[in-house]
């Protein structure tokens, strides 16, 4: 990961922007020395809000388990007609 000032990317954006789109790696962005934003290209982004939604579903998923919110096949298959006609 690449680490740049607040400063640079008010500066040179344009270049960092096309730095980022060929390397696809991420850039930290730093003002007063401290962590102030991830700069990442747009599909790692789209990829990365892909994988959070399948987790959420996984967990969601788990969840429905643990309390035992959970259909036979028949039940889900009896639900579903309604949805398929």
């Amino acid at each position: 990961m690449k680490t740049e000032l607040v400063t640079t990317l008010k500066r040179q954006a344009t270049r960092l922007i096309a730095e980022l789109n060929e390397d696809k790696t991420p850039v930290l962005i730093t003002e007063h020395g401290r962590p102030a934003a991830y700069l990442i290209d747009v599909d790692s982004y789209n990829a990365q809000q892909l994988r959070i939604r399948i987790l959420e579903g996984i967990a969601r998923g788990e969840k429905a388990i643990q309390e035992g919110r959970t259909l036979t096949q028949e039940q889900a298959k009896k639900r579903m007609k309604r949805w398929l006609r």
